[in-house]
């Protein structure tokens, strides 16, 4: 985010919805770090068995939609600047 300049800090208390557009960018980094916390704690990873279970299909959802909605917009931004 820092490469592409689009960290709250990086836009300027002037431009217009200055603070809704800092509040989108803070939440942005809150998606991986949510993203993050799920897999530590119901992924596979880290030595898990496979048979843990405790997510339903409608938060795997969410987490896959939240992802990719998130990459989209970053290679957008990296394509256009």
């Amino acid at each position: 985010m820092r490469t592409l300049e689009l960290t709250p800090a990086e836009i300027p208390d002037a431009a217009k919805a200055a603070d809704t557009i800092k509040r989108l960018l803070s939440n942005m980094v809150s998606i991986t770090q949510g993203l993050s916390e799920l897999r530590n704690y119901y992924g596979t990873g880290h030595g898990k068995a496979h048979t843990d279970k405790g997510l339903q299909t409608r938060h795997a959802k969410l987490a896959v939609g939240a992802a990719s909605t998130l990459a989209v917009f970053l290679t957008d931004t990296h394509r256009i600047r």
